[in-house]
């Protein structure tokens, strides 16, 4: 009787931790196929994704790296048009994208080249949104967010109809152990739920 009892606790435990394994190493392999197809410039349009703004109107620690990334990509690829992407959170002050945009004009990119979307409220919203202000023949797209976002924001690319090759912006190390967790968690929910 003890011996069945030891097995009632052990089985349930065995099955929890291989499914807790099964999908570290799912969610692991996820994240990294993210980082590919690197972007060469080939499309004529690059949404960069927006985050927190502090108090000021001083970017993120992420946000500042995004943009750092964005600049960099931008100089790069002087015919490619830019999408800052992000709207106003309830603890911020001006919405994401006004302050992405102030970013790139500081720092030289000519207005024209600029298209704001300041009322999304999540990555599947940037990205639906985005969608709605550029030419409906737009297919293909640059994305531009933080590395451990990339895989999210593609496959929620691929469900309002586009394709996607990535910039990566790295992740600030103060938050990457807890961001690359809850993502792991949101890209799941994105898998079952699709957004």
């Amino acid at each position: 009787m003890k011996k069945r009892m030891r097995w009632i606790v052990v089985i349930p435990l065995l099955v929890t931790a291989s499914t807790g394994i099964g999908l570290w190493v799912l969610t692991s392999y996820w994240l990294n196929d993210g980082l590919e197809p690197k972007a060469d410039g080939t499309n004529e349009y690059a949404i960069v994704l927006g985050a927190k703004v502090k108090k000021g109107n001083i970017p993120s620690l992420a946000l500042q790296y995004r943009l750092e990334t964005a600049l960099a990509y931008a100089i790069e690829n002087p015919h490619v048009k830019i999408v800052v992407s992000g709207g106003q959170g309830s603890d911020e002050d001006i919405e994401e994208a006004v302050v992405m945009k102030n970013f790139l004009l500081e720092n030289g990119i000519p207005e024209d080249r600029l298209i704001v979307e300041n009322q999304s409220t999540s990555t599947y919203e940037n990205l639906l949104f985005s969608q709605e202000i550029l030419p409906d023949n737009v297919k293909s797209i640059t994305i531009i967010t933080s590395d451990y976002h990339l895989k999210r924001a593609k496959v929620l690319a691929e469900k309002i109809g586009w394709d996607a090759d990535v910039v990566a912006a790295k992740t600030p190390k103060v938050v990457e152990m807890k961001v690359r967790l809850r993502e792991r968690a949101a890209l799941l929910k994105t898998y079952i739920v699709g957004k």
